[in-house]
């Protein structure tokens, strides 16, 4: 029984083992095909995202006032900005993403989870890269200071991590069922941008609307990343059990959704 365990576990490691290089050489392969193998090439993965949170954090702190409800405005604009563009670049690139890829999925290895996966693992991998770049300038050049508590800024990390992998595969899924989500996501991308947390906080809303905004994943994994920067200055308000629950739902029903679309793809 033992032994049988054993090779049960070895066989799931090897299946793990083989999954993650699918999924590196698939992010591999959409590297060189998004930027080509001339000039900076990959590093374009991180220079996009440093151009949009570096450009939205230099101008918000030119233009608006430098603290904003006690809290500096530059560390506002970074622990928003920086997560807003992870979700929303997970979300543009998960349209289409199994038609743009259909032929691959004629390897027995290569299959939608691992293309979804290897699609927001790039931009989730840049993001982050960029994130760190951008707060590093800041904090070098005194805009903004240490984080207080790695802890929950982890956790916030993390679980936004987990919430935009998660919508990437529910888009991506939805997305070749129906051409309506595809027109539909622009919209959808503008009219979430109130509920995604990235330029207010749930404090400054008065306190019978708070608990609105709470039920956004991306509102509670802000907040957490805030408080990791600010400390308790940021008054964040969040609920860890919650945020657990939702976003392991979303998940749960990203991968139903991924692992049932390939009768729905159409091979190029």
């Amino acid at each position: 029984m033992a032994s049988g365990m054993g090779n049960t576990l070895r066989e799931l490691a090897d299946d793990f083992s083989c999954m993650f290089r699918v999924i590196y050489a698939l992010m591999m392969r959409e590297i060189h095909t998004r930027y080509g193998r001339e000039n900076i090439g990959f590093l374009w993965v991180l220079g996009e995202p440093i151009l949009f949170c570096a450009g939205v954090a230099i101008l918000w702190t030119a233009i608006r006032p430098s603290h904003e409800y006690g809290l500096p405005m530059t560390p506002i604009v970074i622990t928003g900005y920086v997560p807003l563009t992870m979700w929303r670049h997970c979300l543009s690139q998960s349209v289409k993403a199994f038609e743009a890829n259909g032929s691959l999925l004629f390897h027995q290895q290569v299959t939608p989870v691992t293309i979804i996966l290897a699609r927001a693992g790039l931009e989730i991998i840049g993001t982050i890269m960029a994130g760190i770049l951008v707060t590093c300038g800041a904090i070098f050049l005194g805009y903004m200071n240490p984080p207080q508590y790695y802890g929950i800024l982890y956790l916030g990390i993390f679980f936004h991590m987990i919430f935009c992998i998660s919508v990437a595969m529910i888009f991506s899924s939805l997305s070749e069922i129906s051409e309506l989500i595809e027109k539909f996501m622009g919209v959808f991308s503008y009219l979430s941008l109130p509920f995604t947390g990235a330029f207010t906080m749930v404090n400054w809303l008065p306190a019978k609307y708070r608990w609105y905004m709470m039920l956004s994943p991306s509102v509670d994994n802000i907040e957490m990343i805030r408080e990791g920067e600010f400390g308790l200055n940021a008054h964040a308000h969040y609920d860890i059990l919650y945020t657990i629950l939702i976003n392991l739902l979303l998940f749960i029903v990203g991968l139903k959704l991924t692992l049932s679309v390939r009768k729905y793809i159409l091979v190029q």
